[in-house]
């Protein structure tokens, strides 16, 4: 069993590695620009990254059922591959912002490009195996045996 899931495991505590450490920069720039708690306006390079970590985290969830939906359910592999896209889209997203307002674009499409693949995989899976249990339909393999002969 563990097996089945050690891929979608490992991507998702690598992801909450980079969530702790974006969490660990606003901290650094509160600091550094003397913004103290709960206060969360200030300095605008505090302020940019401070909103840098939040969108971060209000993806989170998202990111997550996606991730484990769509290798539970679709391809391990795959998925696992997708959610790495993912965390590198969330690291230029978040130097970006840091930097300027605009610098977040790329790393927003990459991120929104990721959770759409995931999502799709995610349906996709999960309608698979529910006209599998219910009807005794299995598209993915129907279509598996007419790409590969």
């Amino acid at each position: 069993m563990a097996s089945d899931i050690v891929l979608l495991a490992a991507v998702s505590v690598l992801s909450a590695c980079q969530q702790a450490y974006f969490a660990n920069l606003v901290g650094k720039s509160r600091i550094k620009h003397k913004v103290i708690p709960p206060a969360v306006s200030g300095h605008p390079e505090f302020e940019r990254t401070f909103r840098a970590q939040q969108n971060c985290i209000e993806f989170y969830a998202m990111f997550l059922v996606d991730l484990w939906a769509a290798g539970w359910f679709f391809n391990q592999e795959l998925a696992s591959l997708i959610g790495l896209l993912y965390i590198y889209g969330r690291h230029l997203y978040f130097y970006g912002y840091v930097q300027s307002v605009k610098g977040r674009l790329k790393g927003f499409s990459v991120c929104k490009m990721a959770l759409i693949l995931l999502l799709v995989m995610s349906v996709t899976g999960i309608t698979n195996s529910l006209l599998d249990k219910y009807v005794h339909l299995n598209l993915l393999t129907k279509i598996r045996h007419v790409v590969l002969g």
